[in-house]
């Protein structure tokens, strides 16, 4: 202890170290960044193809599966979707959390660089971009004004968006309910006819105008010349004097036989705020970018551009993650400040002002030292992170008040306060060194855990390791030097007293009396006392079996935001869909404690994703009043809305939650596989019926099946064609001036900043289903109806196709209501699975928080066997006894009996997630306790070898009794609230129960304060008789081998 020693003795050198850490920590809290989640890293790459016309079949095998045969073959690929659609396909490719996304876009544009050699021609030049994990934004921002035209109020928002999209945090911005401008140019047939001119002409004419033309150059004596031929079509003055055609009147010119206007293309989107029509941004974080900065980025471009926006705009703010971080993070660092407080009033209580403020400084130094580590390494100061210090606040004075602790009982015996704090740290170096490298020991796998869970989750252990890490340092160094300097002017007794008497007097009150004679009793039938325990635990046990509410991923958080999905059967046009989703909207906006209300069309907005409901005509972000303001859950609310909409005829509505914690979408998702398109759609049908019709507390049940409909196939009889001198090309260009139009060019008006398509197509009542067999194409014998020799035939549509891993897949998906667990569902729908016959050809697997769940339990038991056997090498190098290790280790099996013991008198279902990373936090905590108890009967042992295993056990039990009794009490202490779910926050004078905060960490918390408060008491009663048992039982079995020994007394 020479190290020690000089430490005392240059106590300013040491203060001033001290000093160091806690400015330094001070320093590091304010650079910090505040975000409300971990900056969890999933680098999703998006591949976007889009070809003009082609089918979903078509572009599935045509563009999709040359893109898989490249994209799978990169390194780190986790998983890959892809989806052929009308017109487009897309591969979405997820790689492992710890690829870098840089190298990953750039191993994907190569990849599909590779895969365009195989793409038809025409294909427009693949997007490949970085794509958001999250489905829902991180804020929106809405525009709407009853003064402006849809002009204006579109070219504010398109110039905005490009200034949010250039901002570093943004990954996108997209637009809600716009419509691009386009110059239409309306064919008018009579013009047309009185000019002698058909369609196919007039496009023909065009097209050779509208011509990039390269002419090369030349050399002269002079030099080399480049020559230049204008052909392209740049004004709509170009538009309009375009020649068709030169008759004995002059030239004709495009706009002789045609109407030209700027308009809109059709309405393929809508949005609304509030009930009003408007144009929204919706603003995605990048996946390592703080989300608070990103909002305030955000908020910065809008605000400086309000000052040029016209009168009448109006601009409003939903779903701002900003506001709902910084609300979480204070009133979670509220919740720090109070537990603090609580903690200390505690110990000021059991040790009196001058050793609880030598205890109460190790929370300053060891949580300003964590936040340096946080602050090193990169991270913010984010929910996460902020409740590991929470967690470890309690545990992290364990070791100083050992030492504290026992340096006031040396001092109660006569020592100086030098003697008594180098005695303590000599005699609990071991056991303080043991019990927290226990703890760490047990967080060490939870730093391991794989996946975007374990990313999401590996800042609370790596917080509480970085706590208990300087905790150490404080207790076993700081401490007794601080203690010396306290103590100056205080004499000792002078006489020292060695006897174990002085001891036990310390910890005597009435507790400590009344549990003396208890304990006696206890060490006086040793193998009663156990069986008792042992019975309890494997009564608990039982009954948690028979009566327990089974298992969930999560737990069910109280929100502010919440999505509500309108869905409708039918082939629906976009004014129809904009109708209902209002009148959905008027009866959500009329619910009380419904803040705002924004709604966002089928394919655009909210949820944009592969996840949504093929029927969903609208998508409604629902804002709420923050749980302080409402005296109603928010499960109740959206359980309102439900009732409200129940009756609306023609459409199915649900609502729910946005829920917190990892992303996992329904909370039950069949994935079904297979060859035999047919047979695998059939079975989809059958689940999807049994879910809905069959099984009760299911919601919400959908499906990825093609929706009922038809599509018109114009066939080609090539044969006839040909004898009339027309191609296939010719037809196409025609039928496309009744469907879209055609584009013939673009061109950039002086009051906008993008181009506009310039689109040739028949007016309105020129357009149609019927108008297909009207059509004529020119041929060299003059003008035939495309009826005579192509043939109109209704099929079913199929919207699209979805492939995962290469593989086409359908999904099957339900939420369940509320007191339903999905696991119990789950187990319900695996039970019919195995006896409803589905064909081997069909393979089906659960996805979403199913999957997430197996793979947590699953790495949870192995950190959990990792943990313990951790543990166990620690406990055998110290005490070189497996009997006593595996003593110590009894604790972890009481910890868990009073975690379950909680969840049954809660009547709460196991979280995976919370309460399993309790029980395995608490194996690292309840350990300490015997430890200590076990150190303190071996070394009464070794003092006094003629003690008996009964008095020594007795004795430590005594002794040990405050210091245990106050590190679990200042453990629980901390967590009380919040397990008791309410958020005590004294720094804002707020006092809320259910809140948002408390029903995050409620099960946690609950978790380590029930089984730590189980498995102390337990563990004063259990430990000292089990210390006594061996030698219990070998007297036993001594008398009995006397007593049957012959020649013996009472042989």
């Amino acid at each position: 202890m020479s190290f020690l020693q000089r430490a005392i003795s240059h106590a300013r050198a040491t203060v001033s170290l001290l000093l160091f850490v806690l400015i330094a920590g001070v320093f590091a809290r304010s650079w910090i960044s505040v975000d409300l989640n971990p900056n969890v890293t999933v680098p999703f790459v998006m591949v976007m193809v889009t070809h003009q016309g082609i089918s979903p079949e078509d572009a599935n095998r045509l563009l999709v599966k040359p893109l898989e045969t490249e994209l799978k073959s990169l390194d780190g690929v986790e998983e890959l979707t892809a989806q052929a659609k009308e017109g487009s396909a897309f591969a979405i490719v997820e790689f492992e959390p710890d690829i870098d996304v840089d190298a990953a876009l750039a191993d994907v544009r190569e990849a599909v660089s590779r895969a365009k050699a195989e793409f038809p021609d025409d294909t427009d030049e693949p997007l490949v971009k970085e794509m958001s994990a999250s489905p829902e934004p991180t804020v929106v921002i809405t525009f709407s004004g009853d003064q402006l035209t849809e002009r204006e109020l579109f070219h504010i928002v398109r110039q905005l968006r490009q200034d949010i999209e250039a901002l570093p945090e943004i990954l996108e911005a997209n637009l809600s309910g716009d419509r691009e401008e386009v110059v239409e140019v309306l064919l008018d047939p009579s013009r047309l006819e009185h000019y002698n001119l058909t369609a196919e002409e007039l496009l023909r004419t065009v097209s050779a105008n509208n011509l990039l033309i390269p002419s090369g150059e030349y050399d002269t004596a002079r030099g080399r010349f480049g020559v230049k031929v204008p052909g392209l079509i740049e004004d709509r003055e170009d538009v309009i004097n375009l020649p068709v055609k030169f008759n004995s009147d002059g030239v004709v010119t495009l706009s002789d036989v045609t109407d030209i206007r700027r308009t809109f293309k059709d309405r393929s989107s809508f949005s609304h705020i509030n009930g009003r029509r408007a144009m929204a941004i919706e603003a995605f974080k990048r996946n390592k970018a703080n989300a608070i900065l990103a909002v305030d980025a955000v908020k910065q471009v809008v605000d400086a551009a309000s000052d040029r926006l016209p009168q009448g705009v109006q601009i409003d703010y939903i779903f701002d993650a900003s506001d709902f971080a910084l609300q979480m993070v204070d009133e979670l660092q509220g919740n720090i400040l109070t537990a603090i407080a609580l903690v200390m009033v505690v110990v000021l209580a059991a040790l009196g002002l001058r050793s609880a403020l030598l205890v109460g400084l190790g929370i300053p130094f060891s949580l300003l030292g964590a936040t340096i580590i946080v602050y090193l390494l990169g991270y913010s100061f984010n929910f996460m992170v902020i409740f590991g210090l929470l967690l470890a606040l309690g545990m992290l004075i364990d070791g100083a008040i050992v030492v504290v602790e026992y340096a006031d009982q040396q001092s109660l015996a006569g020592y100086t306060a030098r003697e008594a704090y180098v005695a303590a740290v000599r005699r609990m170096f071991l056991p303080v060194v043991a019990s927290t490298a226990t703890t760490l020991a047990v967080f060490l796998p939870l730093m391991m855990w794989p996946g975007v869970v374990g990313e999401f989750m590996s800042y609370l252990p790596i917080t509480v390791f970085a706590v208990l890490s300087w905790s150490l340092l404080y207790a076993l160094f700081f401490v007794p030097v601080l203690g010396v300097l306290f103590a100056r002017g205080l004499r000792p007794s002078g006489k020292v007293d060695n006897s174990h008497k002085a001891d036990e007097d310390a910890n005597l009150g009435h507790l400590g009396r009344a549990y003396g004679r208890f304990i006696g009793k206890a060490l006086a039938s040793p193998v009663l006392t156990v069986s008792a325990v042992l019975s309890l635990l494997l009564l608990i046990f039982v009954l948690y079996g028979a009566f327990g509410r089974g298992v969930s991923f999560f737990v069910d958080t109280e929100d502010r935001y919440g999505i509500v999905s309108v869905r409708a059967q039918g082939n629906l046009p976009v004014a129809e869909m904009s109708r209902l989703s209002a009148e959905v909207e008027q009866r959500v906006m009329a619910i009380p404690h419904v803040k705002a209300v924004y709604a966002a069309s089928q394919g655009n907005g909210i949820g944009s994703n592969l996840d949504r409901a093929k029927d969903q005509i609208s998508n409604i972000l629902v804002e709420l009043d923050r749980a302080s303001e409402r005296d109603v859950s928010s499960h109740q609310v959206f359980a309102a809305i439900r009732r409200t909409t129940a009756d609306m005829a023609g459409i199915i509505v649900s609502a729910e939650p946005v829920q917190g914690g990892p992303p996992v979408g329904k909370d039950i998702q069949l994935q079904l596989s297979s060859n035999d398109r047919q047979t695998m759609r059939e079975t989809a049908k059958r689940i999807r019926y049994h879910m809905e019709h069959e099984m009760s507390g299911l919601l919400d049940v959908d499906d990825t099946l093609p929706l009922p409909g038809i599509e018109w196939e114009l066939v080609v009889d090539r044969a006839e064609a040909a004898m009339l001198g027309v191609d296939t090309l010719q037809v196409g260009n025609m039928v496309q001036l009744v469907t879209n139009g055609i584009k013939i060019g673009e061109f950039r008006p002086d009051d906008a900043e993008d181009e506009v398509e310039i689109r040739v197509r028949y007016p309105a009542a020129e357009r149609g289903l019927f108008a297909l067999d009207e059509l004529r194409v020119t041929t060299p014998n003059g003008a035939v109806p495309v009826s005579s020799f192509v043939t109109r035939t209704a099929r079913p549509r199929v919207d699209s196709i979805q492939r995962i891993d290469r593989e086409e897949v359908l999904m099957v998906r339900a939420n369940t209501e509320d007191e339903v667990l999905p696991d119990d569902k789950v187990r319900e729908i695996r039970a019919w699975l195995d006896t409803a016959g589905i064909p081997a050809s069909v393979k089906i697997a659960f996805r979403g928080a199913n999957e997430e769940q197996e793979d947590s339990i699953a790495f949870l038991g192995v950190a959990f066997l990792m943990a313990l056997f951790l543990m166990l090498i620690l406990m055998v190098m110290q005490f070189n006894s497996f009997y006593q290790a595996f003593l110590i280790l009894s604790s972890v099996v009481m910890s868990t009996a009073g975690v379950m013991l909680g969840l049954l008198v809660m009547q709460q279902p196991l979280s995976v997630l919370m309460s399993g990373i309790g029980i395995v936090a608490l194996a690292g905590i309840v350990v300490n306790n015997n430890i200590v108890l076990i150190d303190t009967y071996n070394h009464l042992r070794r003092e006094s070898i003629h003690m008996s295993a009964f008095e020594a056990a007795r004795i430590a039990a005594m002794t040990r009794l405050r210091p245990v009794l106050l590190t679990t009490v200042t453990t629980a202490v901390g967590l009380l609230p919040l397990a008791c779910n309410v958020s005590l926050d004294f720094v804002h004078r707020q006092i809320e129960v259910g809140g948002e905060l408390a029903s995050w960490w409620q099960q946690l918390a609950a978790a380590i304060v029930n089984g730590l408060m189980f498995s102390t008491i337990l563990t004063l009663l259990v430990t000292p008789a089990m210390l006594v048992l061996p030698e219990y039982l070998r007297r036993g079995i001594s008398k009995g081998l006397d007593a049957l020994t012959p020649g013996q007394p009472g042989a």
